[in-house]
């Protein structure tokens, strides 16, 4: 359940983190982190999709749902626990400090990922091999299909699920059989990644929690085609009976951002099918996500209303259409399951009073973009006194918007004025400490802020340009950036405007 209590907290992508072996991972410093949260008095750590990333390294684009980044395993970690030897540590090149690098990180890491999962298979103490074993049958109702294809996957380097020998595309039972056998060293290797990410998180998490600290995260409403969600479930998507490729495809349609629309290319779901079976596949991915994350947020929650199918062919967003979900049985059934839901609502973009109405009927919180509020007249929702609801999220800006010091610069003299004499003034730190200041001041139960804002950074430091395919999600912070200066103030403000949470 999400408390109603006021509160804060910070926006960062863990990959974001400092660290020595160019990505940031679940070693030192994301306990660093922790701590500086609970210096600031900050409750509340937002994280992007903790899953394996594919082409373009987005966490929005995965090969699975349900598994975890081996990216973020910590090579210190495992050095503690005996499965790489110092001198492993000594070769890794010089990273750069303020960005991932990642040709670089996947071309040193995964190597030395082999190395410790050998390691552990030959070497691993008694009780650690047992809570291996016990991981891999706890979550076998996902981890042998997911070892598998991604093991799949490397033996069929550039190829597409559905451009494999027709047998194990469609996972006739004698293929599966045949290259479960045939890669059982890869499989292996895979679960491996799969429990050191989840051990080692699982400590970070609980560090997090003891220090009153909620890890806040996202379920994408899509998957991306080639992912093992799709491969193994394929009669839960719209996928065509003969070729398997998407049937319809996911999007948005144009509005005053894009003449064309968007088109995402993932495969809409077949709600009829889920629904038959009570939607049990995402009721398995909410409980299997909410095992490593205590909150939610359900990124395009509209999808869970109605969606824009785009027929196959389509290169543009265009030529779609609204189709009902049946998001009202589906949330109704996740309550029976879960009880309180810990979700938060992103209900950004054109909202329906249908929409509104799904949202609150399970009383979710919605999102709420300071950097939304200042282009349109009086009545524009994202300005704070038209905050009617204490149950919402108010940020400066996502993971998806340029920071608010870049923002700021792109505007016109005109427009800045216009936030200026809305703030009174900005102040003498700056417009990022200004927007912050007018999120905690607001009514919303919870305030949120990317550190890109509390660091002041510009443009260069923006974690993703939607419909840019290239140099997204690589920002990273100096190991430094944490000063005590910034501790304290930000330790001020949470205690002026009463999000200290006692």
């Amino acid at each position: 359940m999400i408390s109603s209590q006021r509160a804060s907290g910070i926006l960062l992508h863990p990959t974001s983190l400092p660290s020595r072996f160019g990505i940031g991972d679940w070693g030192e410093s994301s306990y660093r982190f922790i701590d500086f949260l609970e210096k600031t008095g900050q409750t509340i750590w937002q994280v992007l999709p903790l899953v394996p990333t594919g082409y373009g390294n987005s966490p929005y684009l995965s090969y699975s749902a349900l598994a975890g980044n081996p990216l973020l395993i910590s090579p210190d970690v495992l050095y503690e626990d005996g499965l790489v030897d110092q001198e492993d540590l000594a070769y890794f090149p010089e990273f750069p400090t303020d960005y991932v690098d990642y040709n670089l990180v996947i071309k040193t890491k995964f190597p030395l990922l082999k190395k410790a999962s050998n390691a552990f298979k030959t070497n691993a103490l008694y009780e650690l091999r047992q809570n291996f074993e016990t991981f891999c049958k706890h979550h076998s109702y996902w981890l042998e299909n997911y070892a598998l294809f991604m093991s799949l996957h490397e033996v069929h380097p550039g190829k597409t699920w559905r451009h494999w020998n027709k047998d194990i595309a469609t996972r006739q039972p004698e293929a599966i059989q045949y290259w479960t056998e045939r890669l059982s060293e890869l499989i292996f290797y895979h679960k491996f990644l799969q429990f050191e990410f989840f051990r080692q998180w699982q400590k970070v998490k609980k560090y997090a929690n003891d220090r009153n600290v909620q890890i806040f995260g996202d379920i994408p409403i899509y998957v991306a085609y080639d992912s093992v969600d799709v491969w193994a479930n394929a009669e839960f998507f719209c996928l065509n009976e003969t070729t398997q490729a998407t049937s319809l495809m996911a999007g948005v349609p144009p509005d005053y951002f894009s003449s064309t629309g968007q088109l995402w290319g993932n495969p809409v779901y077949n709600w009829e099918k889920l629904e038959k079976i009570n939607f049990k596949w995402w009721i398995q991915r909410f409980k299997r996500t909410l095992e490593y994350l205590d909150v939610v947020r359900i990124d395009h929650f509209r999808g869970f209303e109605a969606y824009w199918a785009v027929p196959q062919g389509e290169t543009t967003a265009e030529n779609g259409e609204w189709l009902k979900a049946p998001g009202e049985k589906f949330f109704q059934c996740l309550k029976n399951e879960l009880g309180e839901l810990p979700i938060v609502a992103e209900d950004l973009g054109v909202i329906t009073p249908e929409v509104e109405s799904l949202r609150d009927k399970f009383n979710l919180p919605g999102m709420k973009l300071l950097h939304f509020a200042f282009d349109s007249d009086r009545a524009n929702p994202f300005l704070p006194y038209n905050y009617t609801n204490h149950n919402c999220v108010v940020y400066t800006g996502t993971h998806d918007n340029n920071t608010t010091v870049g923002w700021f610069s792109e505007r016109s003299f005109e427009e800045n004025m216009r936030i200026t004499d809305y703030l009174g003034g900005i102040c003498s730190q700056g417009i990022h400490w200004s927007l912050i200041r007018l999120a905690m001041g607001s009514v919303a139960n919870r305030a949120i802020f990317p550190l890109q804002d509390l660091l002041g950074l510009t443009e260069t430091a923006r974690m993703n340009t939607p419909g840019l395919a290239d140099g997204n999600w690589e920002w990273r912070y100096c190991p430094n950036a944490l000063t005590p200066e910034l501790t304290k103030h930000l330790q001020f403000l949470t205690e002026l405007y009463g999000r200290i949470v006692h």
